[in-house]
């Protein structure tokens, strides 16, 4: 039985509208926390002219490999073993990186480990895409997001919102500047950085 994210259906549409503009030049696209596998084969199927590597720690590929073998599609490829801190990142490069609800999930060595990995696979010109609830000046944007911190750090305190000004400096380090910022539904962004030529 294939595993499943209601989460990953209600915002699937919105992050692909996002996606069409973003990545229409791209081409070779790596996701970091690639979870259930939904995401991957939705937009691979979506987004044909993309292919798509996914990404997760070793537990979760046999559900996205599920889920890439019901698809059926050809420009989606197996998972890699990517845990950011600890496994080896890919030699080559992408010039497209997405990656959806994983930042708040991260401890913030981990958010440093990826934002740093991302600046050494993405090409010059390529898009990291990150979606995801974010704080801005240090305030929560919505009571929904103070309460998702809340629980997310009952889980694990190592966890949490997010600071946009915190994420876009760790972006400057690795050679990224950010050049849009969408508003997504549920209080939730997506936050777009381009690797400096």
């Amino acid at each position: 039985m294939k595993p499943f994210a209601e989460s990953c259906v209600e915002n699937q549409l919105p992050i692909l509208e996002v996606l069409r503009i973003e990545f229409a030049a791209v081409r070779q696209v790596l996701e970091i926390g690639s979870g259930t596998g939904q995401h991957a084969v939705f937009f691979a199927e979506q987004l044909p002219h993309l292919f798509w590597q996914t990404s997760d720690v070793a537990d979760y590929h046999p559900g996205i490999q599920a889920w890439i073998d019901d698809a059926g599609l050809g420009n989606v490829h197996p998972p890699l073993a990517l845990d950011v801190r600890h496994d080896p990142w890919p030699v080559e490069s992408f010039d497209g990186v997405f990656s959806a609800n994983t930042a708040h999930i991260m401890g913030w060595p981990e958010v440093e480990a990826m934002f740093a990995g991302i600046g050494r696979v993405l090409a010059p010109g390529g898009r990291f895409c990150l979606y995801g609830p974010f704080n801005y000046g240090g305030k929560f944007t919505s009571a929904s997001n103070a309460r998702f911190d809340q629980w997310l750090k009952a889980r694990d305190p190592n966890s949490g919102v997010r600071n946009f000004e915190d994420l876009d400096r760790l972006a400057a380090a690795a050679g990224m500047c950010l050049v849009q910022d969408y508003a997504m539904p549920a209080n939730n962004r997506s936050l777009v950085w381009s690797k400096l030529l």
